[in-house]
């Protein structure tokens, strides 16, 4: 039976935030939709003090956020990037159109067909998340979608230089700087500047999500993302104290409703763990946010064993799981249930986040029960056809077709069948009837 050396605060139900959220996306949306360029303008001003004619960056705008940063900045971003690309292409590669004979004379296929147009969030408003716009870009650009666009807030009443640079660099086609429920609203329902795109993608904070959710049936959105989650479960063969704690303030730091959480089998662990804590929260620059994360969705869980950690770290359906074992494999084999996995001491959750290739934008409040992250397939259409080349295969599927459209009562349907037996089969077969067996 497992044993919690620290739970997570009872934070009670949220409903009345929830319903703030929801009420004043809506407002936004139905404002944006019914008014344009002037609502997001005003929205804009408003919430991030940032005012223009038109919110798209011009070419000479774009180059002096590129010249803003030093040239090994722009190293640094174009290894990232190639990571992202080449990853992206695997996957993308691993995506096969298919045809086949099922019958004779009966071809089904389907082809996999990008989206037309793409929005990709970046968030910027606290921290320059540049490498957002790595995930989201790149990986559409290689899916193959024609058009893609993307927004970030303003950074200290400018457009963020970094963020900037990482959109062009990725081939982003238009970039605008503009934030929050206003951008998403305009890449999702268009103004008279915005035409409006096919699916959005990028996390964000509450107000971003909730605006995503509102707009999903109208355009594609990649999933429902909460704030950034991390599980680490570890042994005393595969991480110490330090190293464990390091990794579950290097995630809490992204906001203070972020939960971190430690599961492993060794109590001398988990006490190590929780004093390293204090000690780097005495010295951690943004300690700030990290210990309020902490405090207050911190948890600390001890396992009897690996199956009792397999079956607890299902059950929380984490957005990053760090595994640091003496056998992580054995995790990769038997986790169901996780956005994405890090496996030993030698990786960690800010690698995927910034570098190393895999995609950073995924899964939280145990969505990793139903869906993995963004990557190349969100982009994607997967799209079936069919053909039937013989008089003899058409005959053969429309009397299985009418018989089968007579037990449900769909006469129209079954004339469609019957039309095609008729012509190809020279059967009488009477109009809306029910074609005899075959012997």
């Amino acid at each position: 039976m497992a044993e919690w050396l620290k739970r997570a605060a009872t934070a009670g139900l949220a409903s009345d935030r929830d319903r703030e959220v929801r009420d004043l996306v809506e407002s936004i949306l139905a404002d944006v939709s019914a008014r344009g360029d002037d609502a997001v303008r005003e929205l804009s001003v408003k919430f991030d003090g940032w005012n223009r004619d038109n919110y798209r960056l011009t070419p000479d705008e774009i180059q002096a956020c590129v010249d803003q940063l030093t040239g090994q900045d722009l190293k640094d971003i174009e290894f990232a990037q190639a990571q992202v690309r080449n990853f992206a292409k695997i996957q993308r590669e691993s995506m096969t159109d298919v045809e086949a004979e099922t019958l004779p004379g009966v071809v089904l296929g389907h082809r996999h067909i990008p989206v037309n147009g793409a929005g990709c969030y970046v968030p910027g408003g606290k921290y320059p998340l540049l490498a957002s716009a790595h995930m989201s870009v790149i990986t559409a650009k290689v899916a193959g979608v024609p058009r893609v666009i993307t927004c970030a807030p303003p950074f200290h009443g400018n457009p963020a230089p970094a963020i900037v640079a990482a959109q062009a660099m990725a081939g982003a086609d238009e970039i605008y700087c503009l934030g929050g429920v206003q951008a998403i609203a305009a890449m999702g329902l268009g103004t008279a500047s915005i035409p409006p795109v096919d699916i959005l993608v990028g996390p964000g904070n509450a107000f971003v999500a909730e605006a995503k959710r509102q707009l999903y049936g109208r355009v594609g959105i990649d999933l429902f993302a909460g704030p950034t989650e991390t599980l680490v479960i570890c042994d005393e063969d595969g991480c110490d104290g330090e190293l464990a704690a390091t990794d579950l303030l290097g995630q809490a730091e992204h906001g203070p409703d972020s939960p971190a959480i430690l599961l492993t089998t060794s109590r001398k662990l988990a006490c190590e763990a929780m004093k390293e804590i204090e000690r780097l929260l005495q010295i951690l620059p943004t300690a700030e946010i990290a210990r309020r994360a902490w405090e207050t969705f911190g948890e600390v869980i001890l396992a009897e064993d690996e199956a009792e950690m397999i079956e607890i770290a299902d059950q929380i359906a984490s957005e990053h799981v760090q595994v640091m074992t003496r056998d992580p494999d054995h995790f990769l084999r038997n986790l169901t249930n996780y956005g994405a996995l890090f496996l030993g001491n030698r990786t960690n959750v800010s690698f995927g986040d910034k570098v190393i290739g895999t995609n950073h934008t995924l899964p939280t409040k145990k969505a990793a029960r139903y869906t993995g992250g963004l990557w190349v397939g969100k982009f994607l259409k997967t799209c079936t056809y069919q053909r039937i080349v013989t008089d003899s295969a058409s005959a053969m599927i429309g009397e299985y077709c009418s018989r089968l459209c007579a037990l449900e009562g769909f006469a129209g349907h079954g004339e469609q069948a019957n039309i095609r037996v008729r012509r190809f089969a020279g059967r009488s077969v009477p109009y809306a009837g029910r074609v005899e067996a075959v012997d």
